[in-house]
């Protein structure tokens, strides 16, 4: 199975926001852990506060994440002013689905960012959305096996 998310970028602060409005992108919809914070840190990087704080001017921001530890998505619920979603269940759109039904948005207004083509890339597609891969906000200090598996993922993906 090959996946072609919409937009292969290396980094968030390379998403072209004014590329995303003509388009008529309102919502950007983000996975959490390896794509804005460190795996399972619960806590955002200033780089990232600072540059979502530039992009909620103009959109409306969610996290969509697949995780269901309790205390880690309280953890990140205290350190987020913006809607979270856990245990997405991602590429099932369901609960995404629903979310997006919720903040009065349609998938075609959306764009799904994360950093796996299997899990975020292949659930924005299903859901309609446009689709983002960015690689992981740790990659240059992941463990090597780690940056393997995302490479072999990355496999998957149709340039």
């Amino acid at each position: 199975m090959f996946i072609k998310p919409d937009y292969n970028l290396k980094r968030l602060s390379d998403i072209d926001l004014e590329e995303l409005k003509s388009l008529g992108v309102i919502a950007l919809l983000f996975d959490l852990d390896s794509t804005l914070m460190a795996s399972k840190s619960g806590v955002y990087s200033q780089n990232v506060l600072d540059w979502l704080g530039r992009v909620r001017k103009e959109f409306f921001i969610a996290v969509v994440s697949n995780n269901k530890n309790s205390s880690y998505i309280s953890k990140v619920k205290a350190v987020s002013d913006f809607p979270t979603l856990f245990c997405a269940a991602k590429p099932d759109t369901k609960k995404i689905s629903e979310f997006i039904k919720q903040h009065n948005l349609t998938p075609d207004k959306c764009a799904l960012v994360g950093d796996r083509p299997l899990t975020d890339i292949l659930c924005g597609k299903r859901l309609g959305c446009r689709t983002i891969l960015v690689d992981s906000v740790t990659a240059d200090s992941e463990k090597k096996i780690v940056r393997f598996v995302r490479f072999l993922e990355r496999l998957t993906i149709r340039r």
